[in-house]
């Protein structure tokens, strides 16, 4: 019998051996399995470990039953709690940085058509200064010929002053024409007026004659219509022949020629101010 049970014990250890050896390997499998599903879970908690044996009396038992599935379900309701606050966090999370690209993107389109506007708010002043030099130049262009022609006088209207022989003196018809000639020159730039006096007679006597006529007329112009002395050339002629007359060398009685000479420079002074009207319009407000 002893040497039965010495047998039995080294062959009992050699079988056991093994198994030990793979129980152990199993264990440290799991534990190695356990800590990379730790590593790898969201939450960072040790995963739901397997049920514990509850042994034959625990499972028959009812109200053992009953508290075996409250300690299995409990961890599980830990764990769909945190889920879902996982869930709500991820979801405001996202919520939040949905809104800022919104933002940001709506930030960039305004930026984008302030930059247009500022684009084309630049090409309507470009044009406008290209417009404002291009009347510039032509201004110019204007006051150079009007410079070169200042004394090229041309010859508007012409009116014509009868006096009977021996009389200064105006008629009621010689000063209406007169008062419409003034009235046509109101206001008007580059003028003048030319009063040339004829007289009957000779020598001398003509010329004073012619003179006192024809200073009537000025006499009349700057006292009655405020014409500026340096606008009007007073000259007696005499009893020299009529302009334009060759068959008629000399006259009779007395007569007095008004002449309005007009330049370029009321064409400058109205090209001037139309100019100056386009641009106020231009930056009156919309």
């Amino acid at each position: 019998m002893k040497n039965r049970i010495l047998l039995v014990l080294p062959l009992a250890a050699a079988i056991a051996l093994p198994v030990m050896a793979q129980t152990s390997s199993t264990q440290d499998q799991s534990n190695s399995t356990n800590n990379t599903q730790s590593a790898d879970n969201a939450s960072g908690k040790q995963p739901l470990q397997p049920p514990a044996r509850e042994g034959f009396w625990g499972r028959v038992n009812p109200f053992a039953r009953k508290n075996y599935v409250k300690r299995q379900t409990e961890p599980i309701r830990d764990r769909v709690n945190e889920l879902d606050e996982l869930t709500a966090a991820n979801s405001k999370a996202i919520k939040d940085t949905d809104a800022r690209a919104q933002a940001g993107i709506k930030m960039a389109s305004d930026k984008a058509d302030q930059a247009d506007q500022h684009a084309v708010d630049a090409g309507n002043k470009a044009q406008q200064a290209q417009q404002s030099a291009q009347q510039a130049s032509n201004r110019i262009q204007t006051v150079e010929t009007v410079v070169g022609n200042i004394d090229q006088y041309k010859a508007s209207n012409q009116t014509e002053i009868r006096f009977r022989p021996g009389q200064t003196m105006l008629s009621k018809a010689a000063k209406d024409a007169l008062d419409e000639m003034a009235n046509g020159v109101k206001g008007q730039h580059g003028y003048i007026i030319e009063v040339q006096g004829f007289s009957s007679g000779k020598g001398q006597v003509a010329i004073q004659n012619s003179q006192k006529m024809a200073e009537s007329v000025v006499r009349y112009l700057v006292l009655n219509h405020e014409i500026p002395v340096y606008r009007i050339y007073l000259v007696g002629m005499g009893n020299a022949p009529t302009t334009g007359d060759e068959n008629t060398k000399h006259i009779s009685g007395g007569r007095v020629e008004v002449s309005l000479l007009k330049n370029d420079l009321e064409q400058l002074s109205s090209n001037s101010s139309a100019p100056m009207n386009t641009n106020d319009q231009q930056q009156q407000p919309k």
